[in-house]
């Protein structure tokens, strides 16, 4: 398996952040935030393969294009990038040693911090006992 950033989806990811078409929440809604199934299908029967695979980091190129698995590391809903996805992305990269990933997840991440209220900034830095 040769898993690669998706470079396309990568500059969409930074162009909605930067549009703040995004959504700044923690690493655990993600199951609750994914799209279902049915809404991966209407996406791609709406809009094709290509824009599908925008919404990703990364892709295994061995797997024929016309298949949901070869794209990988969603980072959004099909309209906002979820802060919460980028999390996991950017972990499951790590765990899995896709560096570029990776580091384009983390990149994301910190333009996502960027945007938090520094309220929210305080708060996740603050170490409980």
């Amino acid at each position: 398996m040769t898993v690669k950033l998706k470079r396309s989806g990568f500059e969409q990811a930074q162009k909605l952040i930067r549009e703040r078409c995004c959504v700044l929440d923690v690493r655990d809604d993600w199951s609750d935030h994914r799209p279902a199934r049915t809404a991966k299908n209407r996406f791609i029967e709406e809009y094709g393969w290509a824009a599908f695979g925008k919404w990703h980091l990364g892709e295994d190129d061995e797997i024929a294009e016309h298949n949901k698995s070869r794209y990988k590391l969603p980072y959004g809903d099909f309209k906002n990038v979820h802060r919460c996805a980028v999390l996991s992305a950017e972990s499951r990269a790590g765990r899995y040693k896709y560096a570029e990933i990776e580091l384009a997840a983390a990149h994301l991440h910190g333009m996502l911090d960027e945007l938090m209220p520094e309220s929210d900034k305080e708060r996740r830095h603050v170490s409980t006992p």
